[in-house]
């Protein structure tokens, strides 16, 4: 214990001059602790002196002073508020905008001398930042949101999310064309706001539910699967490329038809195994229309998998140069990702693993090996039969051969939930 109290005071004996007098003093160094704040050092913008005496009453009016702190400690994110009496003006600092954002290459501390013990204690200051206070002018809406956080006893500073900071700039300093756009999102997801949901709730409360329709309805919603059509007849209506590939992304979605056109004889290492050992079947296609949609198909394979590599550890460094269209990747975001999460969810990876599964059965005729596939996902090809399965596929093997085929047979079935009986105990 002793050791630990001499790491956190650094004693130093100084000579300080006082009126002709040499009096030595002791320096105590205080370290910063979690628990507790700091001294915040602020200084006003203007010429504001919060010791002023006020000329009619003859006395110092105390202004009123007010500290909010971010949540999270670790952010170390500091407000200060200024509050003069008998005025509508506000001095407002805080310690991540304004001049306080840029770089800063110093150490600052603060240093009090109690002449009666001769000690003198040096302090490091909050957030190692000194806080230009500037003044505001007071309106009803920070009237009731100081009102507000003075009610619920809280002093935190509320942070907004990367995309309220977007939509406010937009707001602000963009286009009407894309104020419209961030209106028309915001109505989209009205079921983050506790108003709309009280009403969503209301109204659902009035719906009749047929229980006996609930009960029969099959387990197979739950499936992370694309979209598709379980009447089907034909293998290649099953799942609709249709609704995997919307028209307007066909367009960016031509490197692999132009790798083709510059006669290329193979495809760089860029891409993954699957697309390479495919390009064989491209050039023996005659049909321009049908090779077309084909290498269509197989450059989105090819960015659903480098999306995937994007967002895990193990393939991230075979995605780092790749480029997405920007389409391709909000189409990606909405499908794949979770909007309060930067990883992607396990339900939502594997729903990305089945789109890249349908679309090597449209590019395979529905004839698909998984070896090559497995080795682009960075799985197993026996793991990878489960997720064929939960697409209806039926895995077999060839005759005369140990290779394994995932096929789609019609009319579409997915595999039944098996539940294991209870045993009884006698």
């Amino acid at each position: 214990m002793a050791d630990e109290n001499q790491k956190m005071k650094q004693i130093a004996e100084t000579e300080i001059p006082e009126e002709g007098v040499r009096m030595k003093i002791k320096v105590e160094h205080i370290r910063d602790r979690p628990d507790r704040i700091p001294p915040i050092v602020a200084y006003f913008s203007t010429g504001y002196d919060p010791f002023a005496v006020n000329p009619e009453t003859g006395e110092k009016e105390t202004p009123k002073v007010t500290v909010y702190r971010h949540k999270d400690e670790s952010k170390k994110r500091v407000q200060l508020v200024v509050s003069p009496p008998n005025s509508n003006v506000d001095f407002v600092g805080n310690s991540y905008s304004g001049e306080n954002a840029a770089r800063q290459t110093t150490m600052y501390t603060l240093g009090i001398l109690n002449r009666q013990t001769k000690t003198m204690k040096v302090l490091p200051i909050c957030c190692n930042k000194i806080l230009r206070l500037d003044p505001i002018v007071r309106t009803k809406a920070t009237d009731k949101a100081t009102d507000e956080a003075e009610a619920s006893g809280t002093t935190d500073v509320p942070e907004l999310t990367t995309g309220e900071r977007i939509t406010e700039t937009n707001a602000k300093f963009s286009t009407k064309k894309v104020v419209n756009r961030d209106k028309k999102r915001r109505a989209l997801n009205m079921g983050d706001d506790d108003e709309a949901q009280k009403l969503i709730e209301g109204k659902l409360n009035d719906v009749d539910v047929n229980i006996s329709a609930l009960e029969s309805t099959s387990s197979t919603v739950a499936l992370n699967i694309p979209p598709y059509d379980a009447s089907a007849t034909n293998p290649e209506e099953v799942y609709p490329i249709g609704k995997i590939i919307e028209k307007g992304e066909w367009d960016f979605l031509q490197d692999i038809y132009q790798l083709l056109q510059q006669g290329t004889e193979a495809a760089t290492d860029s891409y993954p195994v699957f697309v390479r050992n495919r390009l064989y079947k491209l050039r023996d296609i005659k049909d321009e229309t049908e090779k077309e949609t084909v290498s269509g198909v197989l450059s989105l394979l090819t960015h659903l998998i480098k999306f995937k590599d994007m967002n895990s550890m193990n393939g991230f460094d075979s995605a780092k140069d790749h480029r997405l269209p920007k389409i391709i990747r909000q189409k990606c975001t909405s499908l794949f990702r979770d909007p309060e999460s930067e990883r992607i969810p396990v339900d939502k990876a594997y729903l990305l693993i089945s789109y890249i599964l349908v679309l090597s059965l449209h590019v395979d005729n529905f004839k698909s090996d998984p070896e090559d596939i497995a080795k682009d996902l960075r799985m197993d090809a026996f793991d990878l039969r489960k997720h064929f399965e939960n697409l209806g596929c039926k895995i077999s093997r060839g005759k005369g051969t140990t290779t394994t085929f995932a096929t789609l047979p019609t009319p579409l079935k997915f595999p039944e939930i098996r539940r294991r009986r209870k045993t009884q105990k006698r």
